[in-house]
């Protein structure tokens, strides 16, 4: 039985964990400082240039293990939002937990009023360029960084738009 996911909002106690997720994440499919794809600026900013400014950061804890999952929302104007830094530990890859973080974090950019989703990853990532396709993701174009190939691609949201309704 795979131990259930708690997905919270990110707090600023949690940054050690999300920068070692994060590092470790790329080590995996061979992505290193000085690649062309590589960045990590964001990171000690987490609040401001996420949470403070119409995104979100998520962390998902299994218990017994802490902070195995993340992934953020970064506002790019106002219909559209990048889902980034959606990684899992490889130690619990291939249990779903991907797919529901990303899931959370489509949900939450539709509550912020968001019609699109944009966001990137390599060839390298294969778990994730599968998790786009299957979650309905296409594909906008391709750019070679280095050694790697960056795929872009986008997600139309389709925003529920509650009934008409006359109180009477």
């Amino acid at each position: 039985m795979t131990p259930r996911l708690r997905i919270r909002r990110y707090r600023w106690s949690d940054l050690d964990a999300v920068w070692a997720l994060h590092q470790i994440g790329l080590a995996q499919v061979g992505l290193m400082p000085g690649d062309g794809v590589y960045y990590d600026d964001d990171f000690p900013r987490i609040t401001e240039i996420y949470l403070a400014d119409r995104g979100e950061f998520l962390v998902g804890e299994v218990i017994g293990s802490g902070i195995i999952a993340m992934g953020g929302l970064r506002r790019i104007d106002d219909e559209t939002a990048e889902m980034c830094r959606l990684r899992v530990h490889p130690d619990h890859q291939r249990r779903g937990y991907g797919s529901q973080m990303a899931e959370a974090l489509e949900n939450r950019a539709r509550r912020l009023g968001y019609s699109v989703l944009r966001g990137d990853t390599t060839l390298r990532q294969v778990a994730a360029v599968e998790l786009y396709r299957k979650s309905g993701w296409r594909e906008l174009h391709r750019e070679i960084r280095g050694d790697t190939v960056v795929v872009y691609g986008e997600k139309q949201l389709n925003v529920v738009v509650a009934p008409f309704s006359i109180d009477r």
